[in-house]
């Protein structure tokens, strides 16, 4: 079985490809290169092979040479199934509608966003996002939530939805770089990823205040990128020595130390999903505050791996983390609880199984 991977989630596709080959044969195309550092040294070169991805904007000289290439791949290759990992702004249209319209592949497109979040919004990528659904022979989301609202939302028919859980994405390039002196600061909360107002952080800075009040020792760590963050610099006037603000790319090494130092992860969201924070967090051993939103919940045994609390109550979020924090022995066992199910409930053979029956359904459809 050939399998061609398109996105931009490398070290996603680079684990589903090893996890795939575990099971079956599969040599895979992967269109991410350069690929990052930390990266390469999963990279099977026995079944994967690279290919640059498109540079913005769309229309940069280069891009048409690497559509070239591209094009030229896939065609000597002749895969059997190409999957479609799709998720932010990603430059596939063109490759998309080659490989759909012209040579008639079978896509198979996993959404790792069903919808494009607040403050990302365009008409093209609205256009891109109808046309991919509509054409995609089989689409993956992550959670029965998601499922359900792409069904609904879109009018999509149930039989080419189906729902497959996230798995330990990202989990293996942050925990290689555990430092083994690294020590837990019980007094740490972590807000990790980028920042764009689905996120959340509005509730996690409102929250603070009474978190503090209770424990007045307690920092928020909020570590990531995204969009203007002078809003949130104005939220924190006058406390902003209760937060620790690393507001700049946050690299791999970094990221690795945030987690292991802190005593819980939140997930504020408004809107969203899915969650790789919550994965990560996991794979660290820490319990996670999440918001019921998408399908975060649908990860999150509530009381057991974290809490769960509603979006946009910086209250109920401010007493499950607070609850976390005074409670040393319930963070532990959360956190070993967290571990447990990232191992088990959402290990790579459950993702293998369900995305091997779907490719060979769309090889050989079946009545």
């Amino acid at each position: 079985m050939k399998i061609a991977f398109l996105g931009s989630f490398p070290d996603y596709q680079i684990q589903l490809a090893n996890a795939l080959a575990e099971n079956i044969e599969v040599t895979s195309i992967l269109m991410a290169s350069p690929l990052p550092e930390e990266f390469t040294g999963h990279l099977n070169k026995k079944i994967i092979s690279c290919l640059p991805r498109f540079k913005s904007p769309l229309f940069n000289p280069i891009n048409f040479l690497t559509f070239a290439k591209r094009l030229g791949t896939i065609s000597q290759f002749k895969p059997d199934v190409i999957h479609l990992q799709l998720g932010g702004k990603v430059l596939v249209l063109p490759t998309f509608v080659y490989c759909k319209i012209i040579k008639r592949y079978p896509i198979v497109t996993t959404f790792h966003d069903i919808k494009i979040h607040q403050g990302e919004e365009s008409r093209s990528a609205e256009f891109m996002l109808y046309f991919i659904r509509k054409y995609s022979s089989q689409i993956f989301v992550h959670g029965n939530k998601m499922r359900e609202q792409i069904i609904k939302t879109y009018h999509l028919p149930g039989e080419k939805v189906h729902s497959i859980q996230f798995a330990e994405h990202g989990v293996t390039t942050f925990v290689q770089l555990k430092n083994k002196k690294m020590r837990c600061n019980d007094n740490l909360v972590l807000f990790f990823g980028r920042i764009y107002q689905y996120k959340g952080l509005e509730y996690l800075i409102k929250a603070e205040p009474l978190i503090t009040k209770e424990l007045p020792n307690v920092k928020i760590v909020i570590a990531g990128i995204g969009e203007n963050f002078k809003k949130y610099e104005d939220m924190m006037a006058n406390r902003r020595d209760n937060f620790i603000v690393h507001n700049y790319y946050i690299s791999n090494h970094e990221a690795a130390e945030l987690f292991q130092k802190c005593a819980l992860v939140v997930v504020p969201y408004i809107e969203a999903s899915q969650s790789g924070v919550t994965i990560t967090a996991y794979g660290f051993k820490k319990p996670v505050v999440v918001t019921n939103v998408g399908s975060l919940s649908e990860i999150v045994d509530d009381g057991e791996t974290g809490f769960i609390v509603p979006p946009r109550d910086a209250k109920a979020l401010a007493d499950a983390i607070i609850k976390l924090l005074k409670n040393n022995d319930l963070r532990k066992m959360m956190g070993e609880n967290a571990y447990k199910k990232l191992k088990q409930e959402l290990s790579w053979d459950n993702v293998v199984s369900k995305t091997v029956e779907v490719y060979r359904n769309v090889i050989s459809p079946t009545d």
